[in-house]
């Protein structure tokens, strides 16, 4: 029970987390509202990934299109491929499923490797990653943070939207992942009545 209710209806959330994705990622192209950085190319090499864009926003989105449509397309199909049917309808769709822990498992390790490398910034010595080699110690040693002079307040914004995008990717594998499941599971285990019409006389 618990698995088709994480499939069958929390699918849907995947609509409101890839498009929170999208926009968090663009967000960081723009620390404090700056577009100079960008434009300079002065911001972490992780925002160039696409991982919010391309892989947790727009790819996931149009893989829950596909899901979706598998999943009610068995309400269409002729009674007499009903087996055949069932089957292709919860193997693709749990293919489509797996793909979407793919995308999203890809935004989550690159988010997390951009939030241990630290903010680019301008330091006293120049434009660097001052926090690179402190494998995410820098996350709770905020009298360190002042090493960057440029942009303002750098480190919390990578800090805030990086969080939030593990956040966000996390739940999506999750959700994608229990789609997965309860997809292979209904294929594997599932049982399936055809109702024989009796003929007339």
């Amino acid at each position: 029970m618990f698995l088709k209710n994480c499939s069958e209806y929390s699918i849907l959330a995947l609509i409101p987390l890839a498009v929170w994705s999208i926009v968090v990622n663009i967000l960081l192209y723009f620390p404090n509202g700056d577009n100079t950085y960008a434009a300079n190319n002065q911001l972490t090499n992780y925002v160039w990934y696409f991982q919010g864009i391309c892989f947790a926003g727009i790819m996931v989105g149009i893989l829950l299109y596909v899901v979706l449509y598998f999943n009610c397309w068995k309400e269409y199909k002729a009674l007499i491929f009903i087996f055949i049917y069932f089957h292709f309808q919860s193997l693709g769709s749990a293919l489509f499923a797996l793909l979407g822990v793919l995308f999203s498992g890809y935004s989550l390790i690159i988010s997390s490797l951009g939030l241990s490398q630290g903010p680019y910034c301008r330091t006293e010595t120049g434009w660097s990653y001052p926090f690179a080699n402190t494998n995410g110690g820098y996350l709770v040693q905020s009298s360190s943070w002042s090493q960057c002079l440029e942009p303002g307040n750098v480190v919390e914004w990578n800090i805030i939207l990086f969080s939030i995008l593990i956040a966000l990717s996390a739940l999506q594998v999750i959700i994608c992942l229990c789609k997965v499941i309860y997809d292979l599971v209904k294929v594997l285990c599932g049982t399936h009545k055809i109702l024989a019409q009796p003929d007339h006389v």
